[in-house]
């Protein structure tokens, strides 16, 4: 099945331009030019990907980010910010509030395509079958269904914050820089914004409670998960 993708700006070159590149990758494209028609179509059509401009008449990207990881047909779906705003504090902002990667305009179509295709690679993995729980202490992940638990209580992560979960634990004890989760979880070169990482990691830890201590920060490096491997298994 065609992944379907929901492009909202309320610029009509933005949106035709954006449209028209994903359209030709092989994407199925909506649009929506305001807040409330972006809720609407993404609680009727259930997009794979959202692409959000921040600057929008009325509702504001932010509350729209907000309101789609708080509804419970919503808070799964992928979002990419695409914006004309480049200061650090609104990428922050963006992130810590659920976003999965952000772009500035002017932008490059190609690498919109690539950043897409990433997203649904991280929404979409393939199942795994051998070994597909995995457990540190309190935090156990089921690699096949994509779900991970705190002391039994499931987590509602969004795909990249899964992915990063996952990526820790499978390298616990082995510090891993920013650049290095950058090209594993995010699949980007390791130029592009690593403060990506931080506010992922930040948000991650916020949604494990207590466990969260078990992702340590080393300074000047990046970050280990400090689950021994006796404390850590698959199964």
């Amino acid at each position: 099945m065609t992944q379907r993708i929901l492009v909202v700006d309320d610029e009509p070159d933005i949106t035709a331009l954006v449209a028209y590149h994903l359209a030709k990758a092989g994407f199925r494209v909506s649009t929506a030019a305001n807040g409330p028609d972006a809720l609407k179509a993404a609680r009727e059509e259930k997009p794979d990907i959202v692409i959000l401009d921040l600057m929008l008449p009325g509702i504001s990207g932010y509350e729209i980010l907000a309101e789609l990881r708080k509804r419970e047909e919503t808070k799964d779906v992928g979002v990419i910010l695409l914006t004309a705003r480049r200061e650090e504090t609104d990428r922050i902002r963006g992130l810590s509030l659920g976003a999965d990667d952000y772009l500035t305009k002017p932008f490059s179509p190609q690498e919109l395509s690539l950043r897409v295709r990433g997203l649904l690679r991280r929404l979409g993995s393939p199942p795994v079958t051998a070994g597909s729980t995995l457990a540190a202490g309190p935090i156990s992940i089921d690699r096949s269904a994509h779900r991970a638990t705190v002391a039994g209580e499931e987590l509602s992560l969004t795909a990249t914050e899964y992915k990063l979960l996952l990526t820790l634990v499978e390298r616990r004890g082995r510090v891993q820089t920013r650049p290095q989760l950058l090209e594993t979880v995010w699949e980007a070169q390791p130029d592009i914004q690593t403060r990506t990482v931080d506010m992922h990691v930040q948000r991650l830890r916020t949604k494990l409670g207590d466990a969260g201590r078990m992702i340590e920060t080393v300074r000047g490096f990046g970050y280990r998960f400090k689950g021994t491997e006796r404390g850590a298994r698959s199964r």
